[in-house]
C-alpha cells in the first residue's frame, strides 16, 4: 500500500536498504511465529462531541512544491509560467502571482556513493509578466535542511523530542518542517533569505539559489523546507527548478534559464481520481493552492461566545477527503492549477497557518477548570460518538511541530501570554494538555490558538477543549502500607 505522506524521516530506511555498496544484515529466517502479524493495538473511544472547525481559508494564493518529494532528476519542479513559446507548454501552469502569495517547497535528495561529491541545488526564479520591473518584499520565510554539516546553514535533524515540551527563551524542534513552522510563527526569517528583489523585465531573476548536500551525512539523505510570505507590486511568473552541481557552488545561472525550457522532473505517487471508490493515495501536491491562512472565532451557535458546558468537545485541523472524523467538513485546500498525475487537491494542508480565537464563558453557577490540548487520534470519517485512540503508543509519529497558544491560566490565575510548545504525537495519541483555563461563574476568557501545518506531519488532529479530570480519590489514613 503506498502510503499517503512520505515523510524523510519515514524514508530513510527505505532508501538505505537499496544503496549500493553498503553491508546488509542477513534476513531473518522465516519461521511461522515470525510470519503472524502483531496484534493491532488496543483502541478506547473518548465519548464527546466532534464539531466542524469555524473560519475557513482566505484567497491567498500559494504555490505548493511537493511532488516529487524524492528529486530524482534535474527539471522543473513547479512553473506558474506561461507556456507559450517555452519548450515543453506542459511543463508550465500559466498562473499569474501578484500582490500577497505564498511559496511553500518541501524535498528529499538521496545520493549515491559513486556520486557523493554532487550536490542537488534548488531554484527559485521569477520574471514580470510585463515591461516594467516588478519589486518583490519577503514578509517572512524560513529554510531548514534535515542535517547541516555547514553552520552557514540551518539544519534540524529529527531529534526525539519529548510528547510536550514548553519553549522559554531558546525554540526546539525536530525536523526541517517543524522548525520552518517554529520560526514563521515567532515572526523570525531566516539569515539565508534576501528581504527583497527587483525583478527585470524579459528575463527571469533568479531568487534563491539552496542546495540540498549529502557528503558527508549516513544515510546519503537529506531534505529541505521552504517556506516563504511574498508581497509583489505587479503580475510575475515564478518558478522552482532543481540541477545538479559541485558542492562547493552552485550551477551557473545558464542552467536555470535551460532547465526553465525544458521538461518536468519526475513525479511520483499517482492520486486516486477524485471521487473513485476503494483504496485512496492522496498523492503529493505540485499546483497552485488558494489559502494560506484558516481564521475561525469557535462559538456556540448564534452566540458570541463559547459555553464551558460544551467540554468535552473537538475540533478536526486540517481534515480531509475521508478523514473528517464524523464532521463532514474538508478543510484541504482546493488548487487553481496542478499538474497531471499529482494531487488534486491540498491534502493535509502543509504551510497554512490556523489562527483561531475561542471567546469562552462560563454560563454556569460554579466554578470550572478545562484543559486544551492538540491530539491525533485515529482517522475516521464517519460518526464515531467521539474520538477513537490507542491505549499504548503507536510507533508512527503523526505531528511534530510547534503550537502558540495565548489566554492560559497563568501565574495567580491572571490569563498568560503567548506561550510556545512542541509536540511529537504518535498515530492515536491523546495529547497532555498544553494547559487550563479557570473560570469563576460568568467569567470570560480570550484563547487564541495559531500553528502552521507542519511537513512531515500527517492529517488530522484535532484542538479538544477538555474537563480536567477530577483528583484520583486518596487512600484513607491509617491504612498499612503494602
Amino acid at each position: 500500500m503506498l502510503l499517503p505522506f512520505l515523510s524523510a524521516a519515514a524514508a530513510i530506511p527505505l532508501l538505505t536498504t537499496a544503496l549500493p555498496g553498503r553491508a546488509q544484515a542477513a534476513p531473518a529466517a522465516t519461521t511461522p511465529a515470525a510470519a503472524t502479524p502483531a496484534p493491532a493495538p488496543a483502541v478506547v473511544l473518548r465519548r464527546q462531541t466532534v464539531a466542524p472547525l469555524p473560519g475557513g481559508l482566505d484567497p491567498v494564493l500559494v504555490v505548493n512544491d511537493n511532488n516529487p518529494e524524492l528529486i530524482r532528476g534535474p527539471g522543473i519542479l513547479l512553473s506558474t509560467f506561461p507556456a507559450a513559446g517555452r519548450g515543453v507548454p506542459a511543463a508550465h501552469l500559466d498562473v499569474a502571482l501578484d500582490g500577497r502569495f505564498d511559496l511553500f517547497s518541501h524535498h528529499v535528495f538521496a545520493g549515491k556513493p559513486e556520486t557523493f561529491d554532487s550536490t542537488l541545488w534548488l531554484a527559485v526564479v521569477a520574471q514580470p509578466r510585463g515591461n516594467r520591473p516588478v519589486n518583490l518584499r519577503l514578509l517572512g520565510g524560513s529554510t531548514a535542511l534535515s542535517q547541516s554539516l555547514d553552520p552557514a546553514m540551518a539544519g534540524a535533524p529529527f531529534l526525539p523530542l519529548p510528547p510536550l515540551l514548553a519553549e522559554s527563551t531558546s525554540p526546539a524542534w525536530s525536523g526541517p518542517g517543524s522548525r520552518v513552522a517554529t520560526e514563521l510563527l515567532m515572526r523570525r526569517s531566516s539569515p539565508e533569505l534576501p528581504g527583497s528583489w527587483t525583478l527585470a523585465p524579459g528575463q527571469p531573476t533568479t531568487l534563491l539559489m539552496l542546495p540540498l548536500p549529502v557528503r558527508g551525512l549516513d544515510p546519503l539523505l537529506n531534505g529541505r523546507n521552504l517556506q516563504l510570505r511574498l508581497q509583489s507590486d505587479g503580475p510575475l511568473s515564478l518558478a522552482t527548478l532543481a540541477a545538479f552541481g559541485p558542492n562547493t557552488s552552485p550551477p551557473p545561472p545558464a542552467t536555470w534559464s535551460q532547465l526553465l525550457d525544458g521538461d518536468l522532473s519526475p513525479k511520483e505517487h499517482q492520486p486516486t481520481p477524485r471521487g473513485a471508490s476503494g483504496r485512496m493515495v492522496y498523492s503529493r501536491v505540485s499546483g497552485v493552492q488558494i489559502g494560506s491562512v484558516w481564521r475561525g472565532t469557535i462559538t456556540d451557535p448564534g452566540q458570541r461566545w463559547l459555553s464551558a458546558a460544551a467540554a468535552p468537545i473537538s475540533w478536526p485541523i486540517a481534515s480531509l477527503e475521508r478523514g473528517t472524523l464524523g464532521t463532514a467538513k474538508v478543510q484541504t485546500a482546493e488548487l487553481k492549477a496542478f499538474y497531471p498525475g499529482t494531487a488534486w487537491a491540498a491534502h493535509g494542508n502543509y504551510g497554512v497557518e490556523y489562527d483561531l480565537t475561542i471567546p469562552l464563558r462560563n454560563t454556569g453557577s460554579s466554578p470550572v477548570q478545562l484543559q486544551l490540548a492538540l491530539e491525533s487520534p485515529l482517522k475516521a470519517d464517519q460518526p464515531q460518538g467521539g474520538l477513537r485512540f490507542n491505549v499504548k503508543p503507536a510507533q508512527a509519529v503523526m505531528f511534530r511541530g510547534p503550537v502558540e497558544v495565548s489566554g492560559l491560566d497563568g501565574p495567580g490565575g491572571r490569563p498568560s501570554s503567548r506561550r510556545r510548545f512542541h509536540l511529537v504525537q504518535r498515530a492515536g495519541d491523546q495529547s497532555p494538555p498544553l494547559g487550563t483555563v479557570s473560570l469563576a461563574p460568568g467569567a470570560t476568557r480570550q484563547l487564541r490558538v495559531r500553528l502552521i501545518y507542519p511537513a512531515d506531519a500527517t492529517p488530522p488532529q484535532v484542538l479538544s477543549l477538555l474537563p480536567v479530570p477530577a483528583p484520583a480519590p486518596s487512600a484513607p489514613q491509617g491504612t498499612a502500607r503494602q
